[in-house]
């Protein structure tokens, strides 16, 4: 006898309606589950949870690292102006430096803060109504303190022109002397 050929097996075969009608009516069986039939699966497994859950931990993780990151980032950006503020300073510093290695710079300095003067030279000293020294004010006086003084037109100077050339003050004439005294002559 010939062996027989063996086939994959198959799990259980369904069985097929006819083909020609709609595919919820195959079969002749309407859709309501049967108690064989099994639930619908719910759409929120246990496996989404702990996805969920897993994405909430990386965002909390990567929010507070963001949040740290923003504020080392200002920190940086505020040390940097402070050493920008700082080298500026130090240039200043280093140019007032060199001012200081000029002789004539410490003379003017000496003369002007100290009042102090160079041998033979003979210094003043202007007093206010107090007696208190004046120093020299290296302020401006504010423009805006101080009224301008309107010009006047040209016509107002041509008609006080006319009305004095219309009307001459007359000339008034001296009293004479009552008594004559002589010149004093001394020796």
């Amino acid at each position: 006898m010939p062996p027989k050929k063996r086939t994959p097996e198959r799990g259980p075969q369904r069985e097929l309606g006819p083909r020609n009608t709609r595919p919820g009516q195959r079969g002749g069986a309407s859709r309501v589950p049967s108690a064989t039939e099994a639930a619908p699966r719910a759409r929120f497994t246990n496996r989404a949870a702990i996805l969920v859950v897993v994405f909430a931990i990386l965002v909390i993780s990567y929010a507070s690292s963001m949040r740290a990151y923003l504020t080392q980032r200002s920190h940086i950006n505020a040390l940097n102006a402070q050493i920008a503020q700082a080298e500026t300073n130090i240039k200043a510093l280093q140019r007032e430096k060199n001012r200081w290695r000029d002789p004539a710079y410490v003379e003017q300095q000496a003369r002007s803060r100290l009042g102090w003067v160079l041998p033979g030279e003979t210094a003043y000293q202007v007093l206010d109504q107090n007696g208190n020294p004046l120093t020299g004010g290296n302020e401006l006086t504010d423009p805006t303190t101080i009224d301008p003084k309107k010009p006047e037109a040209w016509w107002n100077k041509v008609q006080q022109s006319l009305d004095a050339a219309d009307h001459p003050e007359k000339l008034v004439k001296p009293t004479p002397a009552t008594v004559i005294t002589p010149p004093s002559t001394k020796q």
